[in-house]
């Protein structure tokens, strides 16, 4: 269906809007899509009119009920007899119901009724209007939901951002407290280790010379260990930073510094002159009863000391203190021992037919000094009886009770007893005075003829007898226990015919045991020293045969025990 008007003046234009609304309506077009139409067209028309002259205005709906929904179209053109070519204008909108429109809608000519329909045709934009108030309060609900929405969100964000903050604060707090558990696993096993070190030493020199590669470079840029030399414990003059004499006086540590160092248990000084760009920790070396051995000086790696470190140094310290003090009273003790181990060895007498050289080395390793010894001395018919023997444990107390047995043998031997008796009345007399303690020994006895040996042996490595030909044979007749031990018991004899020119090393097992391969390999090889020399060495020069054997016996081995070895020859 197609209907045109002409549009001349303002009447015309009033009627033609009119009619495009009601057939608008009439076909079903939505409300909003025909103020929409209204409102462009109205636009249209006002310019028409403004420009003049008479324009066609063509109204045209397309479909129908066979065809289904179809279109309303509107186009503004001008008259056909205007003069000058203007575009046309043209718009439409979806009309969903074309067919119901049968009357073109025509517009009554009364003014009245034009008015009328004019006002009528406001209602859709009344209802545009209204909808439109419908769709505000809808924009300002969802706007308000979309406000509390996005304030919520920024509290979600601020609830994560505190919560990252808190986990990221944890993660550095666990870091730091994972770190300081690490150094301090450090520290301790340092410690631990450093203190094993400087305890397992007995040695004075020793320990001075490890402190110091304990802690360069790893704790400290410099050690310097200032110990006291007099008896007295008392710092000798020297030149020493200022804070190192004040912690040798007070006992106490210094930190000396231009700044102050904060460290627990430490005094604060002004910086040292000897070295005023270098902070020291000065740290006094105690023994346990608290008397000074001198002052360790540290200079830090960087400028300042950790607290921990200096509290794990001052401790380090501690314990090197008393490792010093260990080693000196050992040194001292060890001194004793073999000062008076060797008043008590024996000056060996001069006997007619038989030679005698003798040797005592003490321990170099330990205080395993003071239990090994040697005798030789004559019994009133003539005969010369040798002796050797040890005393189970070390130090002072080993070597008093040796010089003990020492004397109580001389003592027995006296009455003229042979080897094996004087051997059970030693073993009684230790199991009497000393029932904890306990001792070896061999003696030998040269008869007045010159060439009967008798023997015996109580616990004690054999005796190994070189003949004049260089055969070597181990007195390994059955020997009685070692004296001192819980049993009763009476040891034999044996006796050995000589001849000129052999030669019997007695000797204690610190000659020829070593841990690792026990005694009898030992034994062999001092056999093949033995051997070795010969005859013309032995009766013109004992004492560089008994230095010639100790060399190859001893040259491998550390000797942490004491050696004694007693050499007899038979002269011709």
């Amino acid at each position: 269906m197609t209907r045109a008007w002409r549009i001349t003046t303002v009447t015309d234009a009033a009627r033609a809007r009119i009619a495009v609304a009601r057939l608008a309506a009439a076909c079903g077009v939505p409300t909003v899509a025909r103020t929409r139409l209204a409102t462009a067209l109205s636009g249209q028309l006002r310019q028409c009119l403004t420009k003049g002259g008479t324009w066609l205005l063509t109204l045209e709906t397309t479909g129908g009920e066979d065809a289904g929904p179809g279109e309303l179209h509107v186009v503004i053109v001008p008259s056909p007899d205007a003069a000058g070519e203007r575009a046309p204008w043209t718009t439409g909108v979806p009309c969903p119901e074309p067919g119901r429109v049968s009357d073109p809608c025509p517009v009554p000519e009364d003014a009245a009724v034009l008015s009328e329909g004019l006002l009528g045709a406001d209602e859709d934009t009344s209802v545009v209007l209204q909808e439109l108030a419908e769709q505000e309060g809808l924009v300002a609900f969802h706007r308000e939901e979309l406000h509390q929405t996005n304030q919520g969100v920024l509290a979600l964000h601020a609830e994560l951002d505190a919560a990252g903050r808190a986990q990221r604060e944890a993660f550095a707090a666990e870091r730091r407290a994972r770190t300081e558990a690490e150094n301090a696993r450090r520290r301790l096993t340092f410690l631990a280790d450093a203190s094993a070190v400087l305890t397992a030493s007995l040695n004075h020199d020793e320990i001075l010379r490890r402190l110091p590669e304990l802690l360069v470079p790893r704790y400290a840029d410099g050690v310097d260990v200032w110990l006291f030399d007099s008896e007295d414990g008392r710092p000798a003059p020297a030149t020493h930073p200022g804070a190192a004499v004040l912690a040798a006086r007070t006992g106490r540590p210094q930190y000396a510094a231009d700044h102050p160092g904060n460290l627990p248990g430490v005094e604060d000084r002004p910086p040292s002159a000897l070295a005023p760009d270098r902070p020291l920790l000065c740290v006094p070396l105690l023994t346990p009863r608290r008397a000074p051995l001198g002052v360790l000086t540290l200079s830090p790696q960087g400028e300042r000391w950790d607290p921990d470190d200096a509290v794990m140094l001052i401790e380090l310290a501690r314990r090197a203190g008393i490792a010093l003090d260990n080693a000196r009273r050992f040194e001292h003790n060890r001194d004793i021992a073999e000062t008076l181990q060797r008043a008590l060895l024996t000056e060996l007498p001069s006997t007619p037919g038989v030679g005698l050289a003798a040797r005592y080395l003490p321990a170099t390793h330990g205080l395993n000094i003071g239990g090994d010894w040697y005798d030789a001395f004559q019994q009133r018919d003539g005969s010369l009886v040798t002796v050797i023997g040890d005393v189970t444990g070390h130090g002072l107390h080993a070597a008093v009770m040796m010089s003990q047995l020492r004397t109580a043998l001389r003592a027995y031997a006296v009455d003229g007893d042979g080897p094996g008796r004087l051997l059970t009345r030693l073993h009684g007399y230790l199991r009497h005075l000393q029932p904890d303690l306990f001792a070896t020994a061999v003696i030998a006895r040269f008869h007045p003829d010159g060439h009967t040996l008798t023997w015996a042996a109580a616990g004690h490595p054999p005796p190994v007898l070189r003949l004049p030909d260089g055969r070597v044979r181990t007195l390994d007749a059955k020997p009685g226990a070692m004296l001192g031990i819980p049993l009763s018991q009476d040891i034999a004899d044996h006796t050995e015919r000589l001849t000129p020119g052999s030669t019997l090393a007695l000797y204690t097992d610190g000659l020829v045991e070593r841990r690792a391969r026990g005694i009898d390999p030992g034994i062999e090889r001092l056999g093949a020293v033995l051997s070795s020399f010969d005859r013309a060495e032995l009766d013109t020069d004992l004492e560089d045969a008994a230095d010639r054997v100790l060399h190859p016996l001893l040259s491998d081995s550390e000797r942490d025990d004491d050696v004694c070895l007693l050499l007899c020859h038979l002269r011709g």
